[in-house]
């Protein structure tokens, strides 16, 4: 049985009308890379951005070449902490959250 939608666009169109969806897969991400995933927080990271900001837009708020960035999240890609959080920092301003650290056992 083959998909008649795209499962791509399918979740690009369920985050732009769900800000709860795109929040649960921002926190997944910055999750990932708490937990040393990387590979997975890049995934989700490049997949939120994606469905929400789009890189080219986040790009030009963040002072960044859209290329650099799509390299950064991809597979291969090895951003620094500095640019890493700069990019988180500014998803956050465009979902208008601060995210949080809660510890526990």
């Amino acid at each position: 049985m083959s998909l008649t939608k795209n499962f791509k666009i399918t979740i690009r169109e369920r985050a732009q009308r769900d800000q709860g969806f795109r929040l649960a897969m921002l926190i997944e991400a910055v999750n990932a890379l708490l937990c040393d995933d990387i590979d997975l927080a890049k995934s989700l990271l490049r997949d939120y951005i994606n469905a929400s900001i789009s890189f080219e837009p986040l790009a030009k708020r963040i002072a960044k070449n859209s290329k650099s960035l799509q390299r950064m999240f991809s597979p291969s890609g090895n951003p620094t902490a500095h640019s890493l959080f700069l990019v988180i920092h500014e998803l956050q301003n465009f979902e208008g959250i601060r995210l949080t650290v809660r510890a526990s056992h």
